[in-house]
């Protein structure tokens, strides 16, 4: 009897500390729940967009900023890693790493790089200013403009830790991928009261985009095979199946935040055109800056001038650099190196983009090589506006 006394005193006083515990945070909850309600403190930017379109520029643009925390395509480690997979069954995969990045929980790295040891573990770290200067490198300060060799050099063997510890100092967070394909994927994200997101949705004329993508051929290889789901297999997209998912996401994802949107997405979706940035680039950044809560410094006028200001198109070599070129010339390189056969093709796959984006076909060389027939269209200003938007409808 003593035992079944006992035990039976036990049970209660286990169900009265339970039913404490469950009231302590029901408690708890309550009161933090109108919190959790508001948005970070932090200011999440993800610059969205595709392979070759100017993407690493624009990353760069944000890199720079001595608020911003920048990283270039973290979920590079999870398509390396998952390799056989198509990427729509990685979209979850990547989308959880992005979160975790943002709230600067680098611990989701663990999954990919187990034996990470330094920042050089991270891929294309050196392009990220915030890795290169304190707290994550004392080398350079965060109003100092880096350069990726010179990280390189100074920085490589600095603890991994160090890139946790500098994101959480930074009052923006910005993320440049090119590996979502649907606007979707993203809602749990701009749903998320932990999160304040905006997306930057950067496209390039497609034909530009192939041009670009034709110098980087066996780079872009087992990503292509990622895009068409070929097990693993690498794939040279010579009859464009690729660019056709590209430019099918980008009309699907343009679609998504301008054709009855959800009213989450108020104020927080801006598409930009790479050839409107080089063609302009203050008044863009200008743009992209305001949308991003941030301000254009002295420093950064200076550099974005010299960057869009260069001899020449650039290196074959130099293709993943951010090197000073003649950016406007570059936007238009397509137009003297591809063959019109190519550029019927591309806007047999791509037509719809092309309208949608805002590009111009052409229906012969003629018109293809006659640079003073312009093929940027002005952008339709009246075509989407949040003001007449009724999330109603």
């Amino acid at each position: 009897m003593a035992r079944i006394r006992i035990s039976s005193t036990i049970i209660t006083l286990l169900v009265m500390v339970q039913t404490g515990f469950l009231l302590f945070m029901y408690t708890r909850y309550n009161s933090f729940t109108p919190h959790s309600e508001e948005k970070s403190s932090q200011v999440h930017i993800l610059i969205l967009s595709s392979w070759r379109s100017g993407s690493s520029f624009v990353g760069q643009l944000f890199s720079q900023h001595p608020s911003v925390f920048y990283l270039m395509e973290p979920a590079w480690h999870v398509w390396v890693t998952m390799y056989q997979n198509s990427a729509k069954v990685l979209h979850m995969a990547v989308r959880d790493l992005v979160r975790s990045v943002f709230l600067c929980d680098m611990s989701v790295f663990d999954a990919y790089m187990p034996w990470k040891r330094n920042l050089s573990d991270l891929f294309q770290w050196a392009v990220s200013r915030a890795l290169c200067s304190a707290p994550a490198c004392d080398s350079f300060q965060r109003t100092d403009v880096t350069s990726e060799m010179a990280c390189k050099t100074l920085c490589g063997r600095y603890p991994f830790s160090k890139v946790e510890e500098a994101c959480k100092t930074y009052s923006h967070v910005v993320i440049k991928e090119v590996r979502f394909f649907d606007l979707k994927v993203l809602y749990p994200l701009l749903t998320d009261p932990s999160l304040n997101l905006k997306i930057i949705h950067l496209v390039r004329d497609p034909r530009a985009v192939v041009k670009s993508r034709e110098q980087s051929v066996k780079a872009l290889a087992r990503d292509n095979g990622i895009v068409l789901s070929t097990n693993g297999t690498k794939v040279e997209d010579s009859k464009y199946k690729v660019m056709q998912e590209i430019c099918r996401s980008h009309v699907q994802i343009y679609e998504t935040a301008t054709l009855k949107p959800p009213s989450f997405l108020k104020d927080r979706y801006l598409m930009i055109r790479f050839e409107d940035l080089v063609r302009d680039p203050l008044s863009e950044i200008s743009e992209m800056y305001k949308f991003a809560d941030l301000s254009l410094t002295p420093t950064l006028k200076s550099w974005v001038y010299n960057i869009t200001h260069g001899q020449g198109p650039g290196k074959k070599k130099e293709a993943f650099k951010i090197t000073s070129r003649d950016a406007v010339n570059v936007s238009q390189a397509w137009r003297n190196v591809l063959s019109f056969q190519k550029i019927k093709k591309i806007q047999e796959v791509c037509k719809g983009a092309i309208n949608m984006l805002g590009y111009q076909l052409v229906d012969s060389e003629k018109e293809q090589r006659d640079l003073s027939l312009d093929l940027v269209l002005p952008r339709r200003q009246n075509q989407f506006s949040w003001s007449s938007f009724n999330p109603k409808n």
